[in-house]
């Protein structure tokens, strides 16, 4: 589902058949490394049908798209600045397509501010990061298969220090007035997200 919505949005920039399924064919590639238990292909899939119950009140569509492609094309369990190395590289890749620089701005800034997921201006903003955080509030089984491809994804932490830093994670959405930022995701998640968040809080405290 998102590659063919990458090559369709991109195409419509750049006539460059070969660059623009070579993009997707880097994505591909950074989203199927064997490290990437949750951060996946099946994430931007998610985030993709997500947003398209939105997709009517979005004002720049492509855009959220780029995004959704490019927020964790970097991730590293052991570094810290992922986002900025996403954004850096999404901004390199969409100016190959001559994507508007307004637009390759607003992509990064969607990018970096699923750092902390704080309130934006920009309502799209507060979208796509509501969406990236959709999984909080699946069912318990969702959300549990989730815990465990995250906690796959930092193996490389023993539990005496991924537990503490998972629960500095968790107090911080549980300690936010509002975890979904707009009306629409609120209603849908919001509930759930805080018995799910809760639920592992208590279970790493056993």
């Amino acid at each position: 589902m998102m590659r063919q919505t990458f090559l369709e949005t991109a195409g419509a920039y750049s006539k460059h058949i070969a660059l623009v399924n070579l993009l997707w064919d880097e994505i591909q590639q950074n989203y199927t490394s064997k490290s990437r238990q949750y951060h996946n292909l099946g994430h931007l899939d998610s985030l993709l049908n997500e947003l398209m119950g939105v997709k009517n009140v979005i004002v720049d569509w492509d855009t959220v798209i780029f995004s959704i492609a490019y927020h964790d094309f970097i991730y590293h369990a052991l570094k810290s600045n992922n986002e900025e190395k996403s954004a850096e590289a999404a901004s390199l890749r969409l100016h190959k397509i001559q994507l508007p620089q307004e637009k390759i701005d607003c992509c990064a800034e969607m990018i970096l501010a699923t750092k902390k997921h704080s309130v934006s201006e920009n309502q799209d903003v507060n979208f796509f990061t509501d969406a990236d955080l959709s999984i909080l509030g699946k069912s318990t089984s969702s959300y549990q298969e989730y815990v465990r491809g995250i906690r796959k994804e930092y193996s490389v932490y023993p539990d005496i220090v991924y537990k503490p830093g998972r629960k500095k994670v968790l107090r911080h959405f549980l300690d936010m007035k509002r975890i979904f930022k707009t009306s629409y995701f609120f209603n849908l998640y919001e509930v759930q997200a805080r018995i799910n968040l809760q639920a592992e809080l208590h279970e790493l405290d056993r």
